[in-house]
């Protein structure tokens, strides 16, 4: 991969008012899950595996990178339907290119899949835009932090109590203050669970809990109690369905009041999150930039939790939202996935890793500062070939 020098070195060279993109590079890599018998398990899904579709933008010898996790159709829908959208328009306007994407699959559906192939081409445009320009990702975007704080986030339902343990407190040892565990998936076995997690952590690390929509309102509700009086659970991300703003309301409503409501993971265009604003269903929002559009449909996402006067909470994929996140006025912190750090650090080198709690993007490197790593990905690959 071309133009991944430090921010010294990079250079866009004379004429630098317009970069014509000359194609797309895309692939696909399913990275195994290290969970209990090849599975990992939360309250509505159990999966073996994390699928990274991942793009190459090419221009004036520069390489921008950009990813987003998801069925390995994306990488077909991306070839087939946004390729020829943005080939020859200018990479140093990726939000121009974000409209003519969103123009371009109007007929083929814009959220779900729509929204996440858009994202990583989005991703991959703003990484070759700062690239082009030499300069760190974060640096040219509007932003109002230099860093993003963490919270930990893995603890499966399938994992036995000595593993669940371990990791939350490990992340705790690391100096992150705030973890997050699965649970609802057998709401029997919770109890001990949280119990054996909270006397791990102690009382000065904040426990996060997210039943990722397995319950119903007046189960979500039981539980809000329970979770806030019993272990001190401070962050309770979606109790019920994200599709559920009433529920989700309700909960906020009536539920303790130390206990934030949390959801929008699952937003991918503007009025997803308007939905759950307008509703007054979150106490915190969530967003995910493999998904919400990249990071121009973020800075969308996030004025409008701005206007709201709601944090926004970043959704995993930290090696990305380390950067975008820094634009976010409302910042809250960013899911530091299990998963997702596994998955970064095995395909691409360069990852920022927390420091006292939070991810800092790095100064000296162009755009995201990631590389991939070509070699090691290999065995990984579903999709694509290796360039060169």
């Amino acid at each position: 991969m071309t133009g991944t020098g430090t921010a010294r070195e990079a250079d866009a060279g004379p004429g630098a008012g317009r970069a014509a993109l000359d194609d797309l590079g895309i692939h696909a890599f399913r990275v195994p899950t290290d969970g209990p018998g090849g599975a990992e398990e939360d309250g509505t899904l159990r999966w073996e595996a994390t699928t990274a579709v991942v793009v190459e933008a090419h221009a004036r010898g520069h390489t921008g990178l950009g990813y987003t996790y998801g069925d390995v159709s994306i990488a077909d829908f991306i070839g087939s339907a946004l390729a020829p959208a943005v080939r020859g328009g200018d990479a140093l306007a990726p939000a121009a290119l974000w409209h003519r994407m969103f123009a371009a699959i109007r007929n083929a559906g814009r959220p779900g899949l729509g929204a996440m192939a858009v994202s990583a081409v989005d991703i991959a445009l703003w990484d070759l835009k700062a690239r082009l320009l030499g300069l760190p990702l974060h640096r040219l975007l509007p932003a109002a932090h230099r860093e993003v704080p963490v919270y930990g986030s893995g603890g499966f339902t399938n994992y036995p109590l000595g593993r669940l343990v371990d990791q939350l407190a490990g992340w705790a040892e690391q100096g992150i203050p705030r973890v997050k565990l699965k649970i609802s998936r057998h709401p029997e076995q919770d109890p001990a669970r949280l119990s054996a997690v909270r006397e791990a952590l102690g009382p000065r690390v904040e426990l996060y809990t997210d039943a990722n929509g397995a319950l119903s309102r007046k189960e979500a509700l039981y539980w809000a109690r329970r979770l806030a009086e019993e272990w001190d659970v401070r962050w309770l991300e979606e109790p019920v369905s994200s599709d559920d703003p009433a529920g989700l309301r309700l909960l906020r409503d009536q539920g303790p009041g130390r206990l934030e409501i949390a959801a929008g993971e699952y937003g991918y265009v503007l009025g997803d999150f308007a939905g759950l604003l307008e509703a007054q269903a979150v106490d915190c929002l969530q967003a995910d930039v493999t998904r919400c559009g990249g990071i121009t449909g973020l800075l969308q996402v996030a004025g409008l939790a701005a206007a709201h006067r709601v944090d926004l909470s970043a959704h995993c994929a930290p090696a990305v939202s380390a950067h975008a996140f820094c634009a976010v006025q409302r910042l809250r912190h960013l899911e530091y996935f299990h998963d997702h750090v596994r998955a970064e650090a095995l395909l691409f080198d360069g990852v920022p890793r927390p420091e006292d709690g939070a991810l800092r993007p790095a100064g000296d490197r162009t755009g995201l500062g990631l590389r991939v790593r070509w070699a090691d990905a290999e065995q990984y690959r579903i999709r694509g070939s290796r360039p060169g």
